[in-house]
C-alpha cells in the first residue's frame, strides 16, 4: 500500500496567538503545530490545516441506495458507498463508532484515487456514489475530487452527514452533491450539547440553505432514542418545523436506536416509538414519512399523498409494487411524486457487496 496521501485545504486562519482555527465546521478547531482537530483527519502542519486521509477508506460497498436512507432518489438501484476516519460530532449514541471514532489511520485499510472510483462506479452499474458511514464534511477535498470525476463519468453524487458545517465550505460542498441524507440528530440545543458535542442551530442553518439555495434532493433521518429524543412534543415540534420551514416534500426516515458504543444501558427503540413519529409526521404535514432499522413493509412503503394508494412497496431494501408512470407520477390520480426517478425501478434489490479497491 503506497503511504497516506496529505493535502493542503482551504478553510482555516491564524490566531494572534499563532495557533490555527479550522474554519470547515462550527467547532472551530484552534490547534498548535502537530494537533489533530476533534474529527482526528484534519490537523495542522506546517503552520496550516492539512487533511490526513485523501484517497484513503475504511472500505468500499455497493449497497442498494434505499440504505442511506433515501427512498425518493432513483430507488432500486446501486450505490457505491466509502467512508474515512473519524467524525467532527462526539455522538455517544454513534452507530458506526469503529470507524467514526477511531483514532487509528490502520482503519483506512483501502484507497482509491477520485478517478478510480469513478470508473469502479460505472464499471459495476451504480447509478450513484455515497460519502458515508462517516461525514464526508471532514473529508471535503477527497469528496470534491471523486464528485468531480463521477459527473464526468455520468454517475450521480450522494453525501450522507449531520450538515455541521460552516457556510463558505457548505456552499462549495453541496455544489457537488445531487443528493443528501441530513441526519437530524433531534430537536433540542440540550440534546446535540449533551449527548453530540455540538449546537443544533448549525444544522437548522443547513436545511434551510439545501432547501432555499440549491437543488440537492435531500431527505432527513432521525435516529430516536428512548427518553432522550422520542417524546411526542419533540416530535410534534420538529416536524412541524420541517413542514413550515422546509416543505411537505421533503421525506422523513424515524430509525430505530440499538444500544451501542458510549450508550449502552439504553434499550432499544420499540417499534411503536417509530410509528407513532411517523404518525405524528403525517399530522404535521410531512407526506413522506418511514420507520427504519425495523422491518415494517408499511411504514417503509411510499404512498400518493393525494389519493393514498401505495406507489412504491418496500420489505426492507426490496422494491416490490411500482405504480409511478414513466414520468414520476402517480398511475391511478397523476400526481408528481417528489424525487428523482428513472421511467423504472433499478434492480439491485437488497444485496451488498464488499469492493476491495487496492492492489
Amino acid at each position: 500500500m503506497t503511504p497516506l496521501r496529505t493535502v493542503d485545504t482551504q478553510y482555516w486562519h491564524r490566531l494572534e496567538d499563532n495557533r490555527i482555527q479550522c474554519d470547515l465546521c462550527p467547532r472551530f478547531c484552534k490547534l498548535r503545530e502537530w494537533q489533530r482537530g476533534l474529527c482526528f483527519i484534519r490537523g495542522c502542519e506546517n503552520g496550516q490545516i492539512k487533511l490526513f486521509s485523501y484517497g484513503r477508506s475504511s472500505g468500499f460497498c455497493i449497497d442498494p441506495i434505499e440504505k442511506k436512507p433515501l427512498n425518493h432518489f432513483y430507488p432500486g438501484t446501486p450505490v457505491l458507498s466509502f467512508g474515512t476516519a473519524g467524525c467532527n460530532l462526539a455522538c455517544k449514541f454513534c452507530q458506526n463508532w469503529d470507524m467514526s471514532k477511531s483514532r487509528e489511520m490502520d482503519t483506512l485499510a483501502d484507497q482509491a484515487s477520485p478517478e478510480q472510483l469513478a470508473i469502479t462506479a460505472r464499471d459495476t452499474g451504480c447509478r450513484s456514489i455515497a460519502f458515508t458511514y462517516n461525514d464526508p464534511v471532514i473529508f471535503l477535498e477527497y469528496a470534491l475530487d471523486v464528485a468531480a470525476a463521477s459527473h464526468a463519468a455520468n454517475i450521480k453524487t450522494v453525501a450522507v452527514s449531520a450538515g455541521y458545517i460552516c457556510p463558505e465550505p457548505r456552499a462549495v460542498f453541496f455544489n457537488h452533491m445531487d443528493a443528501a441524507n441530513i441526519d437530524l440528530k433531534a430537536f433540542t440545543d440540550r440534546f446535540y450539547h449533551k449527548i453530540c458535542g455540538a449546537h443544533l442551530a448549525p444544522v437548522l442553518d443547513t436545511l434551510q440553505y439545501l432547501k432555499h439555495e440549491t437543488n440537492v434532493w435531500f431527505e432527513l433521518t432521525t435516529l430516536l432514542i428512548p427518553d432522550e429524543n422520542d417524546s411526542s412534543k419533540e416530535l410534534e415540534t420538529m416536524t412541524a418545523w420541517v413542514a413550515e420551514n422546509l416543505g411537505c416534500d421533503v421525506p422523513m426516515h424515524f430509525t430505530a436506536f440499538h444500544p451501542d458504543w458510549k450508550m449502552r444501558e439504553k434499550t432499544a427503540t420499540s417499534h411503536e416509538t417509530l410509528t407513532r413519529a411517523r404518525q405524528i409526521a403525517i399530522s404535521n404535514g410531512v407526506r413522506y414519512a418511514y420507520t427504519g432499522n425495523v422491518h415494517d413493509s408499511e411504514g417503509s412503503s411510499t404512498y400518493c399523498h393525494q389519493c393514498g394508494i401505495r406507489l412504491i412497496e418496500r420489505d426492507w431494501y426490496r422494491l416490490g409494487e411500482w405504480q409511478l408512470d414513466g414520468n414520476g407520477c402517480c398511475k391511478d390520480c397523476g400526481t408528481p411524486l417528489a424525487g428523482r426517478f428513472d421511467s423504472q425501478p433499478g434492480k439491485w434489490d437488497a444485496q451488498r457487496q464488499l469492493i476491495r479497491m487496492a492492489k
